[in-house]
């Protein structure tokens, strides 16, 4: 591709950017496509569909993740995919003792309670190949926008990408998550830190490998709660656990620590759950390795001034912690909604910046709950109370999605 040359859209009637190539970009881009023959550009920073690890499993609510894939026309592929014996779940003290154990159906039940799990490296792919071909610009890191106009007519705004390639469109939307570049261009929010830091580890060929840790693991989850601290594993579908060992520490609290040398975090860890079981400790004691991370949020109302011709979905509209796993449903509705609303635009004649305004207001009424639960529920799983206000919290849900007789849990 030639750097001078500037960017042109596949939509020469109405030009769409999406920046960012996560799930909510993807599936706005699958469903503009798939379900109003809209084309856009999805502008991603890696260099490749592989380029990095994508993390480990989602399960995908009835309403908002499987509902943005049956609009993308994509959910007899994710049944053959989704994982329903995945939302299998034990809550565990730290001495190993169950307080709840949950048992899945082996296949979809409908209702609030129908969450299979599907890893993202999988439901990634479906949606990259759902798109037509050149859809994605792989490589693209998007550096400045700019706009071309203040007429209230033109809506247009141009990006300029690292290359040095620029192109200009009628509507750019900020998919590119939490620590969004295009978040800047409409609100002064910024993450702020939780609180919680965890450091996740992946137990690759789990039973082969790490028997003891699969048998406590099983097809689902296992977490196990106790003292603001955690442990929260989760089956993967390739075979691996992925282990999210989670600690209240002040930000930075950790820099000391050299994570490229797995002995330094493991032996940390294992001094701050020293009182803990040792059928527990094999998660930390079996590590290959531990990624640092903290959980960061933005406000739970977070708003700002509609901008017409810009707009955002996803982390960078609403990033929450994903203690109640409804970051990327949400993300995965916003981009069926927007296509929605893009499409009143490109074949209605409605007006791009109320449309857009209303979109956004619309995304704002659904997301503020979840958003309040994910913050609520961090507080609860990571506590001095725990297990028993999240054991509690389990059981009151399930009573009132499902007759009790289907769910086996004791305190």
């Amino acid at each position: 591709m030639n750097p001078s040359k500037n960017i042109t859209s596949d939509s020469p009637q109405f030009k769409i950017a999406v920046v960012g190539g996560g799930i909510g970009g993807l599936t706005l881009a699958s469903v503009l496509q798939q379900a109003y023959k809209i084309k856009c550009t999805v502008f991603e920073v890696d260099d490749a569909e592989n380029s990095r690890d994508q993390g480990g499993s989602l399960d995908l609510h009835v309403n908002s993740g499987q509902l943005a894939l049956k609009k993308a026309g994509l959910f007899d592929l994710f049944q053959k995919h989704a994982r329903y014996q995945g939302q299998d779940l034990t809550i565990t003290d730290k001495t190993g003792k169950a307080h709840y154990e949950e048992v899945s159906n082996d296949g979809p039940t409908g209702g609030a309670g129908d969450r299979p799990e599907i890893d993202r490296t999988i439901l990634r792919h479906m949606l990259i190949e759902s798109l037509e071909e050149g859809t994605i610009q792989w490589g693209k890191k998007v550096v400045k926008i700019e706009e071309d106009s203040k007429d209230n007519c033109n809506h247009h705004h141009t990006l300029t990408f690292q290359d040095g390639q620029t192109g200009s469109f009628d509507l750019v939307v900020g998919a590119d998550g939490a620590w969004s570049k295009l978040r800047k261009f409409v609100s002064d929010a910024t993450p702020f830190y939780t609180g919680v830091f965890f450091a996740e580890v992946c137990l690759s060929r789990a039973d082969i490998d790490h028997s003891a840790a699969a048998k406590l693991v099983g097809n689902g989850s296992c977490v196990a709660l106790q003292d603001n601290k955690g442990l929260l594993c989760q089956r993967n579908g390739d075979g691996s656990i992925r282990v999210y060992v989670t600690i209240r520490v002040e930000e930075n609290g950790l820099s000391h620590i050299d994570f490229t040398n797995p002995e330094e975090p493991r032996s940390y860890f294992l001094e701050r759950f020293s009182d803990w079981d040792d059928s527990l400790k094999v998660f930390i004691k079996e590590a290959p390795s531990f990624i640092p991370r903290g959980f960061y949020m933005l406000p739970v109302d977070h708003t700002w001034k509609s901008h017409p011709g810009v707009t955002l979905i996803g982390d960078a509209a609403h990033l929450m912690s994903p203690f109640a796993g409804e970051g990327a449903n949400m993300a995965m509705l916003d981009g069926a909604n927007l296509a929605a609303a893009i499409s009143e635009i490109v074949h209605n004649g409605k007006d791009l910046a109320t449309t857009i305004e209303k979109f956004e207001k619309d995304m704002h009424d659904i997301v503020i709950v979840p958003a309040s639960e994910s913050a609520k529920n961090m507080d609860m799983f990571i506590s001095d109370d725990a297990p028993h206000g999240v054991v509690n919290f389990f059981e009151t849900m399930m009573a009132s999605i499902a007759p009790q007789s289907e769910t086996n849990s004791s305190r």
